[in-house]
């Protein structure tokens, strides 16, 4: 199983996101993050998602941003999008329905589909960064619970 964690950047949400689903999943599947553009390309996460995510045992230091590209598509199994902006964003890029069918809301999967976006912690505090962090921690319990049934 491959899965792909998509926010705008690629330096704050789906970063975290990456290092929270790797700790859930074998070590056979690939799990990488991306963003809908390309601004922070090459860039290691927001130094606040690097703490954050090392206060709770991840080390997300070595991870660096990329834009989603269209062998994404090919590569992986699921594609999770931490809001609507990049949801659309990312299905305008599908060439057809079955790379559509893999592209959802992260949130999604916890049933609650008025509150299904993850909030950019970008302009926040690190009290934002732990917020997201917990929510993403929520997010990926249930993919992995799904995913390993």
């Amino acid at each position: 199983m491959n899965i792909l964690m998509i926010c705008l950047g690629n330096i704050c949400r789906s970063p975290l996101a990456e290092g929270i689903m790797k700790t859930k999943v074998p070590a056979d599947f690939l799990v990488d993050s991306a963003g809908t553009i390309s601004l922070h390309e090459g860039e290691h996460p927001d130094k606040r998602a690097i703490k954050t995510a090392a206060n709770h045992g991840i080390d997300i230091s070595s991870q660096r941003s990329r834009p989603i590209t269209r062998r994404d598509f090919e590569i992986f199994d699921k594609i999770y999008c931490m809001d609507i902006d990049v949801f659309e964003d990312v299905i305008s890029k599908a060439k057809n329905e079955a790379e559509r069918q893999k592209v959802s809301l992260f949130l999604e999967v916890l049933g609650d589909h008025k509150n299904a976006e993850v909030p950019d912690p970008y302009w926040g505090s690190m009290e934002d960064f732990e917020k997201v962090f917990q929510l993403l921690e929520k997010g990926c319990n249930e993919i992995s619970n799904q995913i390993l049934k």
